[in-house]
């Protein structure tokens, strides 16, 4: 982690702060935090406000006692930097008006260029016409020039009625070649920022730095969703990513080359099982580790996720809840999807990818019967394990799931 993105400030300048209570979400490279404060005081100034992407160890705020000057200190914060600080909506304003912000003085806190900095330059800019400054695009209406005139070809706002004449005039029951947009396409630029940006860089040095092969398997989950009703009956209810969580753990453990890292020293097989689920979050990925799942039960398994879950949905996963992982597990079943391929969590080198379970017609002693199919698909490092094991590790896990009594 390079640098963090203020989200949210959770108390204004002035307002009373106290060490060990929130003071403000960050987006890292991995999740959205709250951070606590550290000390206790009255929150002085604000130097880094929420849609600024801060390097770390750099000062955002000052705390003192109330109505201590921060002057001073604001401006050695502020020459330390040296740099012009802009939000990314005002970024992307300034490059879609081809406006060089560089000259601007922010209004926001330290100085910072927000969105209406830019609009209310380019639009002073516009208002002067012809005498526009260099880096501002003057636009014009859009008219027929040139050749195109002359060939009768049509650009801008007379497309419309000319596309209206057209259909007027063309055979009855005939369907007019196109219809004209009612306004121009928009370009709308995501900065990428914050967890975006860290999740482009990790899955790109993950395929570049790792020799990533895959085999797929299908299971027939009929034994355990019988096995999943039971436990229900008896007041014990599972979800069947809970299951397959807890025969990939069991598989693990019986094929240890699967749960290794490569290491400078060599290959690290581990003799313990942090098992990272991922789960989708409203702006990106997080893959919250279950820590020595090889100790759980398959009912402390499944305490386990459903707190991590709400723990992300909630934005208050840890980065040591993010931390460690040796092997991921990741389930795009609920959205229909049949199958899939995941990519490698560096440093792991094993990721299992889990499809949706469905009916299918499948050939049994000649005959055609119904069965509830899955199909996964393992990733894994073929630097650290090659096929002939990954083929033996996602076979075991087959067959824990069409016996999970096996597992028990």
């Amino acid at each position: 982690m390079t640098e963090g993105l203020i989200t949210a400030w959770l108390a204004r300048e002035g307002d009373a702060v106290v060490a060990g209570e929130p003071l403000f979400e960050m987006e890292t490279d991995k999740l959205t935090i709250t951070v606590d404060s550290t000390v206790s005081g009255t929150l002085l100034k604000i130097i880094a406000p929420e849609g600024a992407s801060v390097p770390i160890a750099e000062t955002i705020a000052f705390v003192g006692a109330p109505g201590e000057g921060v002057a001073e200190l604001t401006r050695s914060a502020a020459g330390a930097g040296s740099r012009v600080l802009i939000s990314p909506r005002a970024k992307r304003l300034a490059a879609e008006s081809d406006f060089d912000w560089r000259k601007l003085t922010g209004s926001a806190p330290g100085g910072m260029i927000v969105e209406r900095d830019v609009r209310a330059a380019t639009d002073a800019a516009a208002n002067r016409g012809a005498a526009a400054p260099s880096g501002v695009r003057k636009t014009t209406s859009p008219v027929l020039v040139g050749s195109e005139a002359e060939a009768g070809r049509e650009t801008g706002h007379n497309a419309g009625r000319a596309a209206a004449d057209r259909e007027d005039s063309a055979p009855s029951g005939a369907w007019p070649a196109h219809v004209p947009p009612s306004a121009p396409p928009s370009k709308d630029i995501i900065p990428l920022s914050g967890m975006r940006k860290a999740i482009a860089e990790r899955v790109t040095r993950s395929l570049s730095v790792s020799a990533q092969a895959t085999c797929r398997i299908t299971v027939c989950m009929d034994e355990a969703r019988r096995f999943r009703a039971s436990l229900a009956e008896r007041g014990k209810p599972v979800s069947y990513n809970d299951i397959i969580v807890f025969s990939v753990v069991r598989a693990l453990r019986d094929f240890p080359a699967m749960n290794a890292e490569l290491t400078d020293g060599g290959i690290w097989r581990k003799d313990f099982v942090n098992l990272g689920v991922a789960v989708a979050l409203r702006d990106g990925l997080a893959v919250p580790v279950l820590k020595d799942a090889h100790l759980m039960t398959l009912g402390g398994i499944s305490a386990a996720i459903k707190n991590l879950a709400q723990k992300a949905a909630d934005n208050r996963l840890t980065p040591d809840d993010c931390s460690g992982g040796s092997f991921t597990v990741s389930n795009l079943g609920m959205y229909g999807l049949d199958d899939f391929t995941a990519i490698l969590n560096p440093p792991e080198s094993g990721a299992l990818a889990v499809g949706k379970i469905a009916d299918a017609p499948v050939a049994e002693d000649g005959k055609i019967v119904i069965r509830a199919i899955m199909a996964l698909t393992l990733t894994y490092d073929h630097r650290v394990i090659d096929g002939a094991p990954a083929a033996m590790f996602l076979s075991r896990v087959k067959e824990y799931l069409e016996n999970p009594y096996l597992m028990l």
